[in-house]
């Protein structure tokens, strides 16, 4: 297996924070929040492999990204580190807090449970296949392509900032969305079963599905030192619905 090293971000300086994205995500969407847990923390946002600024490689697996974590981290040489990861970044996170607890000081998984997801991005993927990238010379053209097949206009928002030009008057995405597509069984699979003695915090949208009361029970009895919070009016983007709310709880664990 190859080991990548990540693109990152920095800010702030302390004991690090390392923060990891979710499906189609990438850095740039968590700058707000880490420029205010750099008033406490030198905070670290990473691309994952096949996402953003990183590279690109054919296996998605939740290994594969825990340990590209790993190797960025021993490139910046930071023995312990705290982690923050939303949806598929939370499955990274707990693998870390698994493989590599030695690393991990404390670990805060984002709307994110232990269980294997059904298939529910199925939509989202044929839109962005769907895209002519190779003939369209503007944003807003993809954004009106978009707009029958993803009727949210967030959604259509967070996707369309994978776009950015390879030169003049021709755009590509910044996601892979071939091997994405390809390793969805792996990205949706279930957590392996090794128990977690280190702190682990897990902050649930209240108006998200993907923790659910019945979820409780085999969240604990795997991270034997956890709690779940759950943040009112928020969905599955947490940390972008209800920012400082979300913001007081990832303060109040860490720093404590």
């Amino acid at each position: 297996q190859i080991r990548l090293q990540l693109f990152y971000k920095e800010y702030g300086e302390g004991k690090p924070v390392v923060i990891l994205h979710g499906l189609f995500g990438f850095s740039d969407n968590w700058k707000s929040q880490a420029k205010v847990l750099a008033n406490y923390f030198r905070v670290i946002v990473v691309d994952l492999r096949n996402h953003g600024r990183s590279e690109w490689a054919d296996l998605h697996s939740y290994e594969s990204m825990a340990n590209d974590v790993i190797e960025t981290m021993d490139f910046l040489s930071l023995s312990q580190f705290h982690v923050i990861g939303h949806s598929m970044g939370g499955k990274v996170a707990m693998h870390l807090a698994q493989s590599y607890p030695e690393r991990l000081l404390k670990t805060v998984v984002v709307d994110m449970g232990v269980k294997a997801y059904p298939m529910h991005h199925q939509d989202l993927i044929e839109a962005i296949k769907a895209v002519p990238i190779d003939t369209i010379t503007a944003r807003s053209q993809v954004n009106t392509f978009l707009s029958n097949r993803i009727p949210e206009e967030g959604v259509r928002q967070f996707l369309l900032k994978n776009l950015y030009w390879i030169e003049r008057g021709k755009l590509a995405w910044r996601m892979n969305i071939a091997v994405l597509e390809a390793n969805m069984p792996l990205i949706l699979d279930a957590l392996p079963e090794t128990e977690v003695l280190g702190p682990t915090l897990f902050i649930k949208g209240a108006n998200s599905s993907y923790i659910l009361e019945e979820d409780f029970e085999a969240i604990e009895n795997i991270f034997l030192d956890s709690e779940i919070q759950s943040i009112t009016d928020a969905g599955h983007w947490v940390h972008a619905d209800s920012f400082e709310e979300f913001l007081e709880s990832v303060l109040a664990f860490l720093l404590r």
